[in-house]
């Protein structure tokens, strides 16, 4: 059952709903003149658009007034927001069905499977990938590059590791084997760079080298942002690596500046495709405009902190952190604007407004909206032969509501979601490994130090 403390305490929003609508509804959604908030089945449905026109236009024959001329758009989208979070609390068995784990077994739709702790460390883990042997290469965000070894033994980090600062959300982050790696040996890093010594002025970096004798060595810049660029923000750093055809793939955040991720002069809040040696290929979307990076591919993200391509059809799919509510799960077409901040189904974290529109023309509409927000981190499609059943679905991990979801995609669409695992702590990556398995990058909860990796087996 929803508290008042849950409901209240929260902002801007908070007072709007006990200003208007607490006297019909309750202070806590559970109804009175009204009907309750909190309902499994709202008559009208539970869709954010149709609240917000119930809310706007009201409900005539019903008794309820209309709002548009008490209360703005931005308002009244804000409402939205804040009755999903309310429903979500009160019916959290909603949505996404939960496995039930029963002495160590976790029961799912389509597979049972246990989890196995394989290493644990006192960093914060942020990327992951596999030496072709099945070692994996992990980075930690305070600055470490380590190796896993399959005998359960953690290595000490990488030594000679370019500068990297360990500020706010930024740090070492992703970590990424060239396609031909067992050919040309090139590991792929993303990193806050400092501007300089001693500078607390940073912005994300995508470099490669090679790992020679536990040392890293050939270091080779492949992109970095021009110096006016960066900044001293602490945020949205974020940034996935994929490799297609020769192309690499990134991401930057938006860094805390929101109205930069709808200038194409300027690097945040963007995807970008570059050759893997760094050279910009002649075919993108912005090569020939004045005014742009040719480097971006699409643009309009807040923070994509997940990347991954389906294993079928190439489409690079993308999860991306919303404010509060408002989470995207994202198909990355070539040139396309995703709308932040135009466009959003989320509000500022302290209940105020951040715009009215949920949609726009030319813009593009998440396939998945989280509100309230899971926090989407990594993410991975299953491509190993362990569990037939999850092959080709995409797995999405949540830092703060530390879940893993299994998503079913049919073309453009998500037809099915279930979250498979739940309070283990922050899901911040997940990876195929060369034995059939999936693994995770858990951070442990902010009130605990370190991370694990674990392993996600069959429980027969």
């Amino acid at each position: 059952m929803v508290s008042v403390s849950l409901l209240s305490g929260q902002g801007a929003v908070s007072r709007i709903y006990q200003q208007h609508c607490a006297v019909c509804h309750g202070a806590e959604m559970r109804g009175g003149l009204g009907g309750s908030l909190l309902a499994r089945d709202l008559i009208h449905g539970d869709h954010p658009g149709t609240l917000a026109r119930i809310i706007r236009e009201g409900l005539p024959d019903d008794g309820m007034q209309a709002f548009r001329n008490v209360l703005s758009e931005e308002e009244i989208h804000a409402l939205v927001v804040y009755i999903r979070e309310g429903r979500a609390a009160a019916l959290d068995d909603r949505g996404p069905r939960t496995a039930r784990q029963d002495e160590g077994v976790f029961e799912t739709e389509e597979h049972n499977y246990r989890l196995e702790v394989v290493a644990e460390t006192a960093g914060e883990i942020w990327g992951m990938d596999f030496f072709p042997n099945g070692d994996m290469l992990f980075t930690e965000k305070e600055g470490n590059l380590r190796i896993l070894r399959t005998d359960g033994r953690v290595t000490d980090s990488v030594a000679n590791l370019p500068p990297i600062l360990h500020h706010g959300q930024g740090g070492l982050m992703e970590v990424a084997f060239h396609p031909d790696y067992e050919e040309n040996g090139w590991v792929y890093l993303a990193y806050s760079e400092p501007l300089a010594e001693n500078s607390r002025r940073t912005q994300t970096t995508v470099a490669r080298g090679r790992i020679v004798d536990h040392t890293w060595v050939d270091h080779e810049t492949i992109w970095r942002a021009v110096d006016r660029f960066y900044t001293t923000a602490r945020h949205h750093f974020g940034t996935r690596i994929v490799f297609q055809d020769g192309y690499l793939f990134f991401t930057i955040g938006d860094r805390g500046d929101r109205n930069e991720a709808q200038n194409l002069a300027s690097p945040p809040g963007n995807t970008f495709r570059i050759h893997d040696d760094g050279r910009i290929p002649q075919d993108n979307p912005f090569v020939d405009h004045p005014d742009a990076l040719p480097e971006i591919w699409s643009y309009g993200h807040r923070n994509a902190q997940g990347m991954d391509i389906h294993p079928e059809t190439g489409v690079i799919w993308q999860t991306e952190h919303g404010p509060r509510g408002g989470d995207e799960l994202n198909r990355i077409r070539r040139g396309r604007n995703y709308g932040w901040p135009v466009i959003s189904f989320g509000i500022n974290y302290n209940g105020t407004p951040i715009t009215e529109l949920t949609e726009k023309e030319g813009m593009e509409q998440p396939v998945i909206d989280w509100t309230p927000s899971i926090a989407v981190c990594g993410i991975a499609f299953y491509t190993g032969d362990r569990f037939p059943k999850w092959r080709n679905n995409l797995f999405v991990g949540g830092l703060a509501a530390e879940v893993v979801h299994r998503v079913v995609l049919d073309g453009d669409k998500a037809v099915h979601e279930e979250v498979i695992l739940r309070n283990r702590g922050r899901i911040r990556d997940i990876a195929n490994g060369p034995d059939g398995y999936l693994y995770l990058a858990i951070n442990l909860t902010r009130n605990q130090r370190g991370s694990e990796i674990v392993r996600i087996k069959p429980a027969d």
